[in-house]
């Protein structure tokens, strides 16, 4: 695979997994700088957002759930 592929397809996953376009600037730089540490230490970053987020919702629907739950054995 050839550099400008490999680079195609980094951004197109960097994208589909929602990140920024600063935190794809950001990755391409460490990645031309060769820092995988910070590379990581970025997409760790991201993905910790990503989960918070997830739970945020989850709780969301929790609290739907339960509310559903109790509407139901009020009938």
């Amino acid at each position: 695979m050839n550099t400008a592929n490999n680079a195609a397809n980094i951004i197109t996953n960097l994208k589909d997994a929602g990140c920024s376009d600063d935190i794809i600037d950001k990755f391409l730089h460490l990645l031309k700088e060769g820092n995988k540490a910070a590379q990581i230490k970025l997409l760790n970053a991201h993905r910790k957002s990503l989960l918070d987020t997830l739970h945020t919702s989850q709780k969301k629907i929790d609290c739907l759930d339960y509310l559903i739950f109790s509407i139901k054995q009020n009938t």
